[in-house]
């Protein structure tokens, strides 16, 4: 969990139990356990917050807060009685978080199914994708499978194939980016490329068609690691940002729409029943459309 401070000279413990709802003796403990961190640093409860420093918190941690049920439409795609895999929407954020309490899919999720870790603030979660990255989740039913997926994902056994337009022609047929990710200093909302306080950061991609018209090339993305923000980083950071991605992007106006990145396909071995699961779902409607109509361009050019 990520906060940036928006208040001058407040004890972080009072801070943060105004901001997550939750009680300053536990704010104390986490604190005491050094599961919060102020701009990468350890502090004390009696430490001062200034507007702009950064807090994260470690979001395995049972926050106390209570997630309300709510009938919002899913796309579950596969499900059986240890998972399901759901195809959430742009714009739709995974889990809770302050000042995104509702509307998010987890909520969805406690309306229709019981989960693993159900007291938890993101119960069910074993990997997120960013509010306005589209496409496929897995979700764990029970703490034994959430362990299993967890480390499904740790090892690498579980393939996720991402599709992105980017700005820019790139080149070559395929590509590895090898660069570690953390936070940027100068904007704790932002990640990037960098030594400090960083985690190695694998993505591979390949050219899947180049569109000279608008000068944009629609590739496919597989990922050895899982950083926050990784394709949006590592594209931007090659110089090829995704288009209409609102923070890494070099365009000045973007639509509400976001980044046109979709995860649009995953595969692993089911950790219970051995199976094979493998699921792809289509790019959503407005990606699509815009494909299409710069399609009809290129054809007319050729023509």
């Amino acid at each position: 969990m990520e906060i940036e401070v928006d208040q001058n000279n407040i004890r972080i413990d009072q801070y943060l139990t105004e901001k997550l709802e939750i009680s300053r003796s536990k704010i104390q403990k986490l604190i005491k356990q050094e599961k919060v961190l102020v701009n990468d640093k350890k502090v004390n409860s009696s430490y001062l917050v200034k507007i702009g420093d950064f807090i994260l918190i470690d979001d395995e941690l049972d926050f106390s807060i209570t997630v309300e049920k709510e009938n919002i439409p899913l796309d579950v795609v596969y499900e059986d009685d240890y998972l399901l895999i759901v195809n959430k929407p742009s714009g739709m954020v995974v889990h809770p978080a302050p000042g995104n309490y509702h509307g998010t899919m987890v909520n969805a999720l406690l309306y229709r199914f019981s989960l693993s870790n159900s007291n938890s603030i993101r119960p069910g979660i074993v990997h997120r994708i960013d509010k306005d990255t589209s496409g496929l989740l897995v979700v764990a039913k029970d703490d034994k499978t959430h362990e299993l997926l967890s480390n499904l994902i740790k090892e690498k056994k579980v393939e996720r194939t991402y599709i992105a337009l980017v700005d820019g022609i790139i080149p070559h047929e395929t590509g590895t980016i090898d660069a570690p990710i953390g936070r940027d200093s100068d904007n704790r909302q932002k990640m990037k490329v960098t030594d400090i306080n960083s985690k190695d950061a694998i993505t591979h991609f390949k050219v899947i068609k180049r569109y000279p018209n608008t000068n944009q090339t629609l590739i496919e993305c597989k990922l050895d690691t899982g950083r926050t923000h990784q394709i949006r980083v590592h594209m931007a950071y090659i110089g090829y940002p995704i288009y209409n991605d609102p923070v890494y992007g070099k365009r000045k106006h973007t639509t509400a729409f976001g980044q046109f990145l979709h995860s649009k396909k995953i595969k692993f071995i089911h950790p219970i029943t051995d199976k094979q699961i493998e699921k792809e779902v289509p790019l959503p409607d407005e990606f699509q459309g815009y494909l299409d109509k710069i399609d009809i361009q290129e054809s007319k050019n050729i023509i």
